[in-house]
């Protein structure tokens, strides 16, 4: 069973002012087939958490560990995260002007598994991929995420998710700027990778909708850099119900 494991993670960037800590010390374990929330107000620590992970060089690891399957994520560059089995599905996904979708993923799934799929089973697995997030066929050819709503650009995320099979993922408010529709279609596309292929899932999000869709086994509430309370799926209804402004007191007091 694979296991992604952060423990004591201190992470910082570099401001104008000097360097700023934003995780001041993260623990959490995330094993295969589980989905785990991570919660919180603006500005608490989720998405510096998610690049993080991925390898951003933004962001500097000061103390801390991430570890898959036991061996060392942060001596890994980006590209190798990704061979490993990490993927990060971004809240703002960028735009690849003259790179067409299928040789983007194609391309992709090359890098991961160390040879290129066989063509017709490769055309095979994306258009059941792009049915099932009912992406029109044309996307196929057109550059990736140009010209893309922003639920397109999202659905693509998820598409990737699929044809790439990774054994972690993690999805960086992948809910934003979704209507209610398109919020369905992604989380069910979520929900088919998890169980196709065991997949564990680290789902950050402001909101508890998209939980209605993907149902949490455990949900984690960050404030400030730091993990303030852990619980299952009735934790996130509670925050439903009575917001962060209980945890953002306790940190002025």
């Amino acid at each position: 069973m694979s296991t992604l494991k952060i423990t004591d993670l201190h992470v910082s960037i570099q401001t104008e002012a000097g360097p700023v800590e934003i995780l001041k010390g993260v623990n959490l374990t995330l094993e295969e087939g589980q989905t785990h929330a991570i919660m919180g107000p603006n500005g608490s620590g989720k998405s510096t958490l998610a690049y993080t992970i991925a390898g951003h060089p933004r962001y500097d690891v000061t103390s801390g560990s991430i570890t898959l399957d036991g061996e060392d994520v942060l001596a890994m560059a980006t590209d190798e995260r990704a061979r490993a089995g990490l993927f990060l599905a971004m809240q703002y996904p960028v735009e690849i002007p003259g790179v067409t979708v299928t040789n983007f993923l194609r391309t992709a799934k090359q890098a991961i598994d160390g040879k290129a799929p066989a063509l017709r089973q490769w055309i095979g697995d994306l258009k059941r991929a792009m049915d099932s997030l009912k992406m029109d066929p044309g996307f196929a050819e057109r550059s990736v995420n140009e010209g893309f709503s922003g639920g397109e650009k999202k659905r693509h995320e998820i598409m990737q998710l699929q044809v790439l099979g990774p054994k972690f993922a993690v999805l960086d408010e992948t809910d934003s700027g979704l209507d209610v529709d398109a919020l369905k279609i992604v989380a069910q596309g979520v929900n088919d990778a998890k169980d196709k292929t065991g997949l564990g899932v680290l789902l950050i999000t402001h909101y508890t909708r998209i939980l209605r869709y993907i149902s949490p086994d455990f949900v984690h509430v960050i404030v400030d850099g730091k993990i303030v309370e852990e619980g299952g799926a009735e934790l996130a209804d509670r925050l439903e119900e009575e917001g962060y402004d209980r945890y953002l007191s306790q940190e002025v007091n």
